[in-house]
């Protein structure tokens, strides 16, 4: 009873910081439903423990509770004009670092969810510092104080390289190849800020046009954009093209909203995940630790983590059983040949380790569960009358992600998988998916998760298995999510090579979705 209570209280304090269950479905199907969106609710019993619970949580956590109810923050998807607003800020900020800093380059700056960044190149002896985002803050003011129109240009390819050669950009340069690579006759549209004036003249608004290659969309004019709603946040690393062989560039994150309200939101909810980070967590509590010894994105699960593994494991198992799946264990690796024949080697193999060689024979290290649970299957090899087989297993798997991309529990090189594998004949299917969505929002419920999206992701462009099957799978998993009555969004392309899948997006207890 000691250790249950223990356990419950150290998986609310993890699970408010971000330490999360996710749950998806992997099946074959084809896209053929209208995109929509909607947040799934568990219900009214659920939701009022929830509020509960959150009633009950520290001053700071109550505060960044009250910012989510006060003031609604739009999407991108919600807010056209919002969209608009963070793009062109992302313009804004390279024209003022352009102008603060002769020798600075620029790649490429969209908008993202809650916000905007740049790339640029400089110099080694003249790196952007946080100190410097206060300088380019203030510059950006005045070029929106001017008022100063975004234009849109067409041109074709030859006057776009002439342009970007006369001005020494080699990043645009590059970014202009890729475009004509793709289509030898394409029109190329720039966006300028301030009108275009004559080569080496000063426009009308007393600052040189600024301009990049772009295909908008943008506000009218600077002075649309609301100066006290954007702020600069911080400064990274970014590899051009995401390429660790190419240059490291600097990244400057900033983040842009309507109005000043929503700024404020948004800052006291980054204050309070700050706050509730699990890396900070994770340590004060000794749960885990990252050695660099033993290398990056590698978890060391120490006494007091182990333990609320281990009761997580144990309930996660009596779940599975009792949904009548039983449990598998698998090897770590296997011939590289397996991964072939399933296809990982060739749509996945920028996510596996390098080989090792074993005897003369090539072992690779799994980073997936899929072709074991089927080396099972075949070699049990049931009768028809034995589907369906519901097979289950917490499965360790390794990927390789870059240095750059780890973070904490979230990115890693190693971890251990919630996976299962159903084996069904084509009629037992929406049966089958219906109580796997079932399972999910069993385990959600459990642990707080009362309000989420569904995402369906569809089959994208490579992938394997003939249009009949994909569409077979579609109308299965169609079915399923009528019977729950979860509308969903389409992610046209967003599914595996081998199938498509059913993604849960959960919000946590200040309104993140992970």
């Amino acid at each position: 009873l000691v250790a249950s209570r223990s356990f419950t209280r150290t998986m609310r304090r993890l699970l408010g910081c971000g330490a999360f269950l996710t749950a998806a479905v992997a099946v074959h199907l084809a896209p053929s439903t209208p995109r929509q969106l909607h947040r799934a609710s568990i219900g009214p019993a659920v939701r009022r423990h929830a509020s509960s619970r959150i009633a009950a949580m520290a001053a700071g956590p109550a505060a960044a509770e009250e910012a989510i109810q006060r003031v609604h923050l739009p999407t991108n998807e919600e807010s056209d004009e919002l969209l608009r607003i963070r793009h062109t800020s992302a313009h804004v900020m390279a024209m003022a670092v352009q102008r603060l800093f002769k020798d600075a380059k620029v790649t490429i700056g969209p908008w993202i969810d809650k916000g905007f960044y740049y790339d640029f190149d400089m110099p080694l002896d003249a790196q952007l510092e946080d100190k410097d985002l206060k300088k380019i803050k203030k510059e950006m003011d005045k070029i929106i104080q001017r008022k100063l129109p975004l234009v849109r240009e067409e041109v074709d390819a030859a006057e776009a390289e002439r342009r970007i050669r006369a001005a020494g950009e080699d990043y645009k340069l590059e970014i202009l190849q890729s475009i004509v690579a793709r289509d030898a006759d394409a029109k190329i549209t720039i966006y300028h800020i301030g009108e275009p004036a004559v080569e080496g003249e000063e426009s009308k608004g007393g600052l040189k046009p600024w301009w990049d290659l772009c295909a908008g969309p943008h506000v009218e004019h600077t002075g649309l954009l609301p100066k006290d709603a954007i702020s600069l946040e911080s400064i990274a690393g970014a590899y051009w093209r995401g390429d660790e062989k190419r240059p490291m560039l600097q990244r400057v994150y900033g983040t842009a909203w309507e109005n000043a309200e929503q700024l404020a939101a948004h800052v006291e909810l980054q204050q309070e995940a700050k706050r509730r980070d699990h890396r900070t967590i994770g340590k004060a509590l000794d749960l885990f630790s990252i050695q660099q010894e033993a290398g990056g994105g590698l978890v060391f699960w120490h006494p007091k983590g182990a333990r609320v593994r281990s009761l997580l494991e144990g309930y996660w198992k009596e779940a599975h059983l009792q949904g009548g799946y039983e449990l598998l264990y698998t090897p770590h690796m296997a011939s590289v040949d397996l991964w072939k024949t399933s296809g990982h080697f060739d749509f996945y193999k920028d996510g596996m380790f390098d080989q090792m060689e074993v005897e003369g024979a090539d072992y690779q290290l799994k980073p997936m569960n899929c072709p074991f649970h089927v080396l099972v299957f075949k070699d049990s090899q049931p009768s028809y009358r034995d589907l369906p087989k519901r097979w289950a297993e917490l499965g360790t798997v390794y990927r390789y992600e870059r240095s750059g991309t780890l973070h904490g529990l979230f990115r890693v090189r190693g971890f251990t998988q919630d996976d299962a594998h159903i084996f069904c004949l084509p009629e037992q299917l929406t049966d089958e998916i219906t109580q796997v969505l079932d399972l999910t929002e069993e385990i959600l419920t459990k642990f707080g998760f009362t309000e989420y999206e569904i995402n369906l992701s569809t089959r994208p462009e490579k992938s394997v298995g003939t249009d009949e099957i994909w569409d077979k799978s579609t109308a299965a998993l169609v079915s399923a999510l009528d019977r729950k009555g979860w509308d969903y969004l389409v992610d046209e392309g967003g599914g595996a090579f081998y199938g498509p899948k059913i993604d849960i997006k959960i919000t946590d207890a200040i309104g993140r979705k992970w």
